[in-house]
């Protein structure tokens, strides 16, 4: 259906090419963010980065939503702040679980989201987990073990600290989905952005910071990290996957650690053992064959559909 604009005139949607190229696009941002991430705690410590970062996103986004500022209530500001508090615990541990292994290993790692919302809808709402995310489950739990016998220091605690990433991942999809109703999503995300600053401000003034220095090599990873990944992806995300499902966008959404290995690969030399590629593509086709049985069938619904 085309969409309309607000004086009735119609608009058609984007071509589907446009629509793969800009969230394709949006991967590769958000898979450089891994190593910029990984560059930038080498010289600031990992709560001031989430601080700068976001402190330069919201910048960013309330100079873009100074139009909708008017539209900001009280309903909105307490929303985003629930789904911005989610949004603080998936970035702080993130950095972290960055810091504390390859970007390789934590690219792929942080994809277990997908496996993660299906165990979280059961425990909290009884839904049924399906055969095929159990079989991914199981798939990932092996993956993991490669994982935790391969490399030197094994299944590390940045490892551990990226799975619980992961799983914080899980939490702010579904929080979103579940609290967010008909709000603007650019006053939600500008409420986000700042909540999360907020957060990482409280931590670097309670927990003690080792002293450093902020250099251009630092200070061009925050940047980055709080224009591109951020706002730009943000932007893109609700523009264009607006035109695929799902199970689409999730297919698509997993080349995320492809960006992150290539980089991992290419500028920091990182290598991984041959238990470790086992283990990282025991993960990610533990993400990549549930969401691809669900596209084959939605592929099939439609065809049905549409030759009834």
């Amino acid at each position: 259906m085309d969409s309309v604009h607000t004086d009735g005139s119609a608009v058609s949607p984007p071509s589907t090419g446009r629509v793969l190229f800009f969230l394709v696009l949006t991967t590769f941002f958000w898979g450089g963010s891994f190593l910029f991430t990984k560059i930038g705690v080498r010289e600031v410590p990992p709560p001031f980065f989430v601080l700068l970062r976001f402190s330069l996103a919201s910048v960013v986004m309330g100079l873009l939503c100074l139009p909708r500022l008017g539209r900001l209530n009280r309903q909105t500001i307490l929303r985003g702040t629930i789904v911005g508090l989610a949004l603080g615990i998936t970035n702080l541990t993130f950095v972290v679980g960055v810091q504390g292994t390859s970007i390789s290993r934590a690219g792929v790692i942080n994809n277990l989201f997908v496996l993660f919302i299906p165990l979280i809808a059961r425990i909290a709402w009884k839904d049924r987990i399906g055969g095929i995310n159990t079989a991914g489950i199981g798939l990932a739990s092996l993956g993991i073990a490669l994982l935790a016998g391969g490399g030197g220091e094994g299944f590390n605690r940045g490892d551990m600290i990226s799975t619980l990433c992961a799983f914080f991942i899980a939490i702010h999809i579904i929080t979103v989905s579940r609290v967010l109703k008909d709000e603007d999503v650019w006053l939600v995300s500008f409420v986000q952005f700042c909540v999360v600053a907020l957060m990482a401000a409280v931590i670097t003034l309670v927990v003690p910071t080792p002293p450093f220095s902020l250099g251009l090599t630092s200070l061009a990873t925050i940047i980055y990290c709080a224009i591109l990944p951020t706002v730009v992806c943000f932007t893109l995300q609700n523009r264009y996957q607006r035109y695929v499902t799902p199970t689409q966008a999730g297919l698509i959404y997993t080349l995320d650690p492809v960006w992150s290995l290539l980089a991992g690969f290419a500028v920091l030399g990182e290598r991984l053992t041959t238990r470790e590629w086992y283990g990282c593509g025991l993960i990610f086709l533990a993400v990549l064959i549930p969401l691809g049985i669900r596209f084959a069938i939605e592929r099939r619904l439609v065809f049905r559909y549409l030759h009834r």
